[in-house]
């Protein structure tokens, strides 16, 4: 399992992209996250024009094993969910860096803990 280096982590397994020029992020969990959730069957992802806030719960991915709470890594207004992965919630599991990202985000402010791919690793690994 290896962990992009051009991404951004929380320490709660949520990983996001450098803004674009508009100021989106992309945001989605980790391999480590779904792996430890094991089959995801669910995902409750915040609505296009909710506003979010930064280590505050977001929505919820629902598996075989649990229910588990999804922390926005950062504050802004929702522009985008990914309609695939509501449709069919195991992209999350096969896919979790590309085709199973959860929502697009016009940040406003990250979170000031957010772990590099190195960092994030190691933590994972502790």
């Amino acid at each position: 399992m290896s962990n992009p280096q051009n991404l951004q982590y929380s320490k709660e397994h949520e990983w996001l992209t450098a803004a674009d020029a508009d100021g989106v992020s992309t945001i989605g969990i980790t391999e480590h996250a779904a792996g430890a959730l094991g089959d995801i069957v669910y995902v409750d992802l915040p609505a296009v024009g909710d506003t979010v806030t930064a280590g505050e719960t977001c929505g919820e991915l629902e598996s075989t094993k649990s229910v588990s709470d999804l922390y926005s890594p950062a504050t802004g207004e929702v522009v985008e969910v990914n309609q695939d992965v509501i449709d069919e919630p195991a992209l999350v599991n096969s896919a979790a860096f590309e085709g199973g990202w959860l929502f697009k985000l016009k940040v406003t402010e990250t979170q000031g803990d957010l772990l590099s791919a190195d960092e994030y690793t190691a933590f994972t690994a502790g």
